[in-house]
C-alpha cells in the first residue's frame, strides 16, 4: 500500500488540484483510495463535493487518536474515500508541537489504513508539524512545481528536509516523483526550468506535463475533480496519463521487489 506525501511549501503550484485528480483517477482505475486532506484551508475536501463547515470528524480528530473509520467520509462520485479538514486543524498544528512524538501522529493513525491500495496526503504549502508528520508517515513524496524561477529555490530547502527525515525518522522516504503542472510551452523561463529539472531529477520527473488549463481552475468550484467535470479536456486528459504513469512505477517496484525475495 504506497502512502504518498503530495507537498510544495510554495502555494499556488497546484498541489490540491493535484492530489484530488489523482486520487479520483486511481479510483477510477478500480484501486481503493484514501485521501486525507492535512491543509486547514480544506481545498481538497471542498474540491471533493465535501461541505468542509459540516464535518463533525476531520483530520484534526485523526491526528488526536480518533479512528480512521470514524474521520472517514465517502466521497460517492469520485470514488474515494476522504478524510477533510477545516480551520480546526490549525490548532492541531500548534499541538503537535508541544506533544512529545507528536510528528509520528499520522503514522500511528494510519496502522489502521492497510485495506487501502493507495492512501495520499494532501499537505499544507508550508513545512510546518502538519508536513512533517505526512513526511513520516509517507513511502514517497510527489512534488508538484510550477516551472518559474523562484520554484527551484523552495524546491532545494523541500529536499533537504526530506533527506533530515529520511536520516533521523523515516529511512524508506523517496521522492517518489516531481510534477511539472500549470506549464505553458510559449513560455521561455518555463521550458529553461523544465530542462533543469530533468538535469536534477532524472528518474524522479514524470513524463507527464500538466498544462495550465481552464477547465483544472474550474473544476474545484462545482466540487469536482477535473476527470469527473469534464474527461474530454486537456486537464482531465493530462491527469489520466500521470494515473497511467503512477500505477506503471508501482508495478515496476512491485517486481523488482518480488525479484529480490
Amino acid at each position: 500500500m504506497p502512502l504518498y506525501a503530495i507537498t510544495n511549501q510554495k502555494g499556488g503550484v497546484g498541489k490540491t488540484t493535484t492530489s484530488v485528480n489523482l486520487a479520483a483517477g486511481l479510483a477510477a482505475s478500480e484501486r481503493r483510495v484514501l485521501l486525507i486532506d492535512l491543509d486547514p484551508q480544506g481545498n481538497a475536501t471542498s474540491g471533493s463535493g465535501v461541505n468542509k463547515n459540516e464535518l463533525s470528524t476531520t483530520s484534526a480528530e485523526l491526528l488526536d487518536g480518533t479512528s480512521v473509520a470514524d474521520c472517514v467520509v465517502h466521497c460517492e462520485t469520485a470514488g474515494y474515500d476522504l478524510i477533510g479538514a477545516n480551520s480546526l486543524l490549525t490548532v492541531s498544528e500548534v499541538n503537535l508541537t508541544r506533544l512529545g512524538n507528536g510528528e509520528f501522529r499520522l503514522r500511528e493513525a494510519l496502522k489502521q489504513a492497510d485495506h487501502y491500495d493507495y492512501i495520499l496526503v494532501d499537505c499544507p504549502p508550508a513545512l510546518n508539524s502538519l508536513t512533517v508528520n505526512a513526511l513520516i508517515a509517507a513511502d514517497g513524496v510527489i512534488i508538484p512545481i510550477q516551472c518559474e524561477y523562484y520554484a527551484l529555490e523552495g524546491l532545494s530547502s523541500l529536499v533537504q528536509t526530506i533527506e533530515r527525515i529520511r536520516h533521523t525518522a523515516n529511512p524508506n522516504l523517496v521522492i517518489e516523483g516531481v510534477l511539472r503542472t500549470m506549464f505553458d510551452p510559449r513560455n521561455n523561463l518555463a521550458r529553461d526550468v523544465s530542462k533543469q529539472l530533468g538535469v536534477f531529477f532524472k528518474k524522479e520527473l514524470y513524463h507527464t506535463i500538466i498544462p495550465r488549463n481552464v477547465t483544472l481552475a474550474e473544476a474545484p468550484s462545482h466540487g469536482l475533480s477535473v476527470i469527473h467535470y469534464d474527461k474530454n479536456s486537456r486537464g482531465a486528459r493530462t491527469y489520466i496519463e500521470l494515473v497511467g504513469e503512477v500505477l506503471k512505477r508501482e508495478r515496476k517496484l512491485s517486481t523488482s521487489t518480488a525479484g529480490e525475495r
